[in-house]
């Protein structure tokens, strides 16, 4: 009887070549039918100029053979924290499921047809948002906002608005993906995969 990506992910005997991104894709479908709300949030982990950890959760947006995108504001506490330290972690945690991926490695930013072509598909709304806010910076009040908001909704009117400079993504490359299922007893299933050339390596982990 065939396996499932997830059944041969816990079979020891049978991780040959599997691949994690499709696993991840197998753990992201099941998300997407169980989680009421933003199957695809992450919290995703940086560090600041002092090598604090910062942590904040964030929106999956786009993914392929290359890695995990997600876009925000250049000129943020993330967006400065991984320009000057372009390596990041990230979790995401399906309750529903039981279920946990964790991940690590180096970020590149997108480029700027990736871009465009994301937040061309945001609601106008969404757009004006990201081009009105500054950010993580100091707001005096939440009228000054809603202000700067209504002023440039009616400056852009129908839209759509144009990307800002500032406003872009990064791409997380996995150096390594480890898939964490719930388990009796706290005996947890954990399987990790590091990068090992253009392939993976795979390792069962302690609970």
């Amino acid at each position: 009887m065939l396996q499932t990506l997830t059944e041969r992910l816990f079979d020891d005997s049978d991780r040959t070549d599997l691949d994690p991104f499709a696993v991840f894709e197998e753990w992201f479908a099941l998300a997407t039918e169980a989680e009421p709300n933003d199957p695809n949030a992450m919290a995703l982990a940086t560090v600041d100029e002092d090598g604090l950890p910062d942590v904040r959760v964030v929106l999956l947006n786009a993914r392929d053979e290359r890695g995990f995108c997600f876009f925000t504001n250049f000129e943020s506490d993330k967006g400065r924290q991984l320009h000057a330290h372009p390596k990041a972690a990230a979790v995401w945690h399906w309750k529903s499921l039981r279920r946990q991926v964790r991940m690590r490695g180096p970020v590149e930013v997108v480029t700027p047809a990736e871009a465009d072509a994301y937040f061309a598909r945001r609601p106008l709304g969404s757009q004006v948002a990201s081009t009105a806010s500054q950010q993580s910076r100091p707001l005096d009040s939440r009228q000054t906002l809603l202000t700067q908001v209504a002023e440039l909704s009616a400056a852009v009117g129908e839209g759509p608005a144009i990307r800002p400079p500032h406003w872009s993504g990064f791409r997380l490359i996995p150096s390594s993906i480890e898939f964490w299922k719930d388990g009796e007893f706290r005996l947890h299933d954990r399987v990790r995969f590091d990068r090992d050339g253009d392939g993976w390596t795979s390792t069962r982990l302690y609970p």
